[in-house]
């Protein structure tokens, strides 16, 4: 039996309850308070859900990730970046990814950013817990991505394209100012091709545990204490600092 989880107090089951089909399932219910979001986020779980659905919990395994050293850029994207005329940007423009990233897909029509997770995460940004990256050419906003940011991990939730490259654009400045402020870890939540072209990987869930626990120590870490991850992160720097290249 799936837990159903009451909207007080703030829990959940271990991670390694979730179920194996539909893999990473941990449990329904709950609500998407601030207090809840920051509390799963710090245990490794994150919602996922479309509007006709209770809220839906997730813990997969693997999980993948990205260290923001070992991104990839291959020799397209690095002379797109040089060469694109785009401006990327920090919080800019945090509402208007999100509805970029809601936006029906060719190949995913349906969303799972409904009204009420737009509405929950633009809380969390109101109180600095999320943050969007921001890709602009001609003045026109053409890509981005948002998560959470927690200590030094990000958790990624969604990026959008609408022009080649730019949800990768935004990954990449990303990286690189993680890497030069003080970031560890990128959370990719679920394995897919595009994210492992750039460098991404799977690793065990616990090891991905164990990580959270070393870098954000109790789960019930309080929001308000400090430990929110705003470094120098956000002032995006021209692209320089390490990554790998290829053909």
């Amino acid at each position: 039996m799936l837990p159903w989880l009451p909207p007080s107090p703030v829990h959940s089951p271990p991670v390694s309850e979730a179920l194996r089909d539909p893999g990473g399932l941990l449990a329904a219910g709950g609500t998407l308070a601030p207090e809840w979001l920051l509390a799963a986020y710090r245990r490794g779980i994150f919602p996922w859900f479309s509007d006709n659905q209770p809220i839906l919990w997730w813990s997969p395994d693997p999980r993948m990730v990205l260290f923001p050293d070992e991104i990839r850029i291959r020799r397209s994207l690095a002379k797109r970046l040089r060469n694109g005329g785009f401006t990327v940007t920090a919080n800019r423009a945090f509402e208007a990814v999100m509805a970029a990233c809601a936006a029906p897909r060719a190949e995913q029509p349906g969303t799972w950013i409904g009204d009420e997770m737009r509405a929950a995460y633009a809380r969390l940004h109101t109180i600095g817990a999320a943050h969007s990256v921001e890709v602009w050419r001609g003045g026109a906003l053409v890509g981005g991505l948002y998560g959470v940011a927690l200590g030094p991990v990000f958790f990624g939730e969604s990026m959008f394209s609408r022009v080649a490259d730019a949800s990768k654009i935004a990954l990449v400045r990303l990286a690189g100012a993680m890497s030069a402020g003080g970031g560890q870890l990128i959370d990719c939540q679920m394995h897919t091709r595009h994210l492992a072209s750039l460098g991404a990987r799977d690793i065990a869930r616990q090891r991905f545990i164990d990580y959270l626990e070393e870098w954000l120590g109790s789960p019930a870490g309080d929001p308000s204490s400090g430990d929110l991850w705003v470094p120098a992160c956000w002032s995006f720097a021209p692209l320089a600092g390490p990554a790998s290249h290829s053909d």
